[in-house]
């Protein structure tokens, strides 16, 4: 999103950053998100997740809606010391149990985008319309398949707009006991309960 771009100081990019994210990285939409021993910078960043619904490899653009089987809510949260570490964002990017998924999938054709934010501690962080991207979801699909094969079920983190705690003056990041809400219009909501990792 623009005003994320914007508020990390960055210029906005002609291509897409990618990295990857592991199935143990997942939590359900009301699971507690666990703050690793390692990381006291915890950042949130709400995000519209594309699920695929049919394979394909080198997908056009235009044919790229085909491949998506629907739309859910999730938040990349992601531990900003590791992240930037080195300028491969992984290792910031798929801590386990640390990215709330779901509530549910929602079929593309009842979902033409809505108000996404967040919300910690009912203090609303990030606050954009999901159709306010730089790379849409059919370019993202267009764009990974030329690079591997997408499969159903893989999910696309479309990207999080402004409102993330690591830009702000101070900056500010999760705390134990926090309620991390991340809520997009027409698709759910996730609840997410702050805890320390036991």
């Amino acid at each position: 999103y623009r005003n994320h771009i914007k508020e990390m100081g960055r210029e906005v990019p002609e291509y897409p950053t990618l990295f990857a994210k592991y199935a143990e990285s997942l939590i359900g939409p009301n699971d507690d998100l666990a703050l690793p021993q390692e990381s006291d910078t915890v950042d949130w960043e709400s995000e519209l997740a594309v699920v695929i619904g049919k394979k394909g490899r080198r997908i056009s653009e235009a044919d790229a809606k085909d491949h998506i089987a629907g739309y859910a809510v999730l938040n990349d949260v992601s531990m900003r010391d590791y992240q930037f570490r080195t300028i491969q964002w992984l290792q910031g990017k798929t801590w386990e149990k640390s990215t709330p998924f779901g509530p549910a999938l929602v079929t593309k054709d009842e979902f033409s985008g809505g108000l996404m934010t967040t919300a910690v501690d009912g203090e609303v962080q990030q606050s954009t319309p999901t159709n306010d991207v730089v790379f849409t979801p059919e370019f993202l699909v267009s764009y990974i398949s030329t690079i591997i094969t997408l499969n159903p079920g893989d999910v696309i983190a479309t990207g999080t707009p402004g409102g993330v705690g690591h830009a702000q003056d101070p900056k500010r990041y999760l705390q134990e006991g926090q309620l991390l809400v991340t809520t997009i219009e027409g698709l759910g909501q996730l609840n997410n309960r702050v805890v320390k990792e036991a």
